[in-house]
């Protein structure tokens, strides 16, 4: 099978593709903050970037190719007099990340609905059990999912994310992705795309293309069904993720009656501001809804900015160069991580951040423990509840974007699976998730100093650079 060639910003090129696909949208996002890139996403030369495995390889037709970036210079390479030279290349770097943050987001006040909704909606009745949530992860997912639906099908998901048209979502869509995309070698926030289309039901190019152009989409075309092809996209999402989520990726499968499969993923790489010392880990206590735990805590006393809500305070770390944030949230004593939810203003607080009312320079001792925390959501019913309906129901879905093959008639979503992982330790974060949708047939502190214990449960947040929440959870068992 000949392979097509890509054009810059992940434009295809080349004679149209033979095929398209559409029996199940399959929806991958990771955000993962981990030591080493997958060689897929390795910023070295384009030649690497786009090297793929095996596999992809084998069913690749289009490969996306992203921006430029500059890479962040190592200090140490730069001593022994070579001041001047480090400080140009820092200044030459400091100004893309400038000029980079400009590019401010559309309508931001538009997302935070569905971020505020969608986290209520999944990160409730957890049972005491751990649960990981990525609204960034999702909003990109849904987004695509709007690109190859139409009437109503898609006016739904237009409503929940907050978009007023089909062409002000792709705005908003690759506004998000410009905002996020950093690949300097020190910290990466990178969001990969693909389909996964059937070699036997034709395509709409119009619509692919869309998603090349908005989504940096890379394609993969092969035999629904096949062993060969499910390692495939295994491979692919294993790439992206760095291996987080290897064990859950291994359960992924592309049904013989699989019409599409849309993977989007994204990673995320950055270390502490002010790394944890790691003589300053001791063990103790975590209070679970199960009961005590013994796991490591790590501590950090330091000048820093403390806040407060109804039932709650918080603190944040942040991540080095101005790479986002993970703020910490401590309900109040008796009141637990899903009531604050509830009320949602602990959710107000994780999208204002530093713009928060209530907040107070403090010297902070912080004491948090080391947490490796994952789950897994059943998207439906909870998509259901925030108003996307139509998409699961064949007899009025409309997927007529993606192809007018008769074979695709009533088809719908018949699994929409959610993902999650993150770790913290001395040195920083690492976080993962993805989304499968198959389309088948408290009060200031008085004192100057402050004790911030995270020996119960907790909420967490990671925001990036335009405080938009990348991440959300809730520990219950950090061990």
């Amino acid at each position: 099978m000949k392979k097509e060639q890509s054009g810059r910003n992940g434009r295809f090129l080349g004679k149209p593709w033979h095929k398209w696909a559409l029996l199940a949208v399959c929806l991958c996002l990771v955000l993962a903050a981990a030591l080493v890139l997958p060689p897929a996403l390795r910023k070295e030369t384009e030649a690497e970037r786009l090297q793929l495995g095996e596999k992809e390889r084998a069913y690749a037709l289009a490969a996306a190719v992203y921006p430029e970036r500059t890479a962040y210079p190592d200090p140490a390479e730069y001593d022994n007099g070579r001041e001047e030279a480090y400080q140009e290349k820092w200044e030459i770097w400091w100004e893309e990340q400038r000029a980079r943050r400009e590019r401010t987001v559309e309508n931001r006040q538009d997302l935070l609905p569905f971020f505020t909704r969608s986290a209520s909606q999944f990160l409730a009745e957890t049972e005491g059990e751990n649960r990981v949530y990525s609204p960034l992860n999702l909003y990109m997912a849904l987004a695509m999912l709007a690109e190859v639906t139409d009437g109503e099908s898609r006016q739904q998901i237009l409503d929940v994310l907050g978009a007023g048209d089909l062409e002000a979502l792709r705005r908003q869509a690759e506004s998000l992705w410009n905002m996020h995309y950093r690949a300097d070698g020190l910290t990466t926030c990178v969001l990969a795309n693909s389909l996964w289309l059937d070699e036997d039901i034709p395509y709409t190019q119009a619509t692919m293309d869309r998603l090349a152009q908005y989504y940096y989409a890379s394609a993969f075309q092969g035999e629904m069904g096949a062993e060969d092809y499910n390692q495939a996209l295994r491979e692919w999402i294993n790439r992206q993720t760095g291996g987080l989520l290897a064990e859950q990726a291994e359960g992924l499968q592309l049904p013989e009656d699989t019409l599409l499969a849309l993977a989007s993923t994204i990673y995320f790489k950055a270390g502490w501001d002010a790394e944890f010392s790691e003589g300053n880990t001791e063990e103790d206590t975590f209070y679970s809804p199960q009961g005590e735990i013994l796991c490591d805590f790590m501590r950090q006393s330091d000048t820093a900015m403390y806040y407060w809500g109804d039932r709650f305070s918080a603190v944040g770390k942040s991540f080095e160069e101005n790479g986002g944030c993970l703020w910490f949230v401590l309900p109040d004593e008796g009141t637990s991580p899903e009531e604050l939810l509830a009320d949602g203003q602990a959710l107000d607080f994780l999208l204002a951040g530093n713009q928060w009312k209530n907040q107070t320079r403090r010297i902070v001792h912080l004491s948090v423990p080391k947490f490796d925390v994952s789950s897994d959501l059943d998207l439906i019913p909870g998509l259901k509840e925030l108003g996307i309906r139509d998409v699961f129901d064949g007899t009025v879905s409309d997927f007529s974007p993606i192809t007018e093959d008769p074979a695709a008639g009533g088809a719908e979503l018949s699994q929409a699976q959610h993902a999650a992982r993150v770790s913290i330790d001395e040195e920083g974060c690492q976080a993962a998730a993805y989304t499968v949708l198959m389309l088948a047939g408290g009060a200031m502190p008085p004192e100057e100093e402050v004790d911030f214990v995270l020996d119960r449960p907790f909420l967490f947040g990671i925001t990036g650079e335009d405080g938009l929440p990348l991440f959300i959870g809730i520990v219950n068992q950090p061990a």
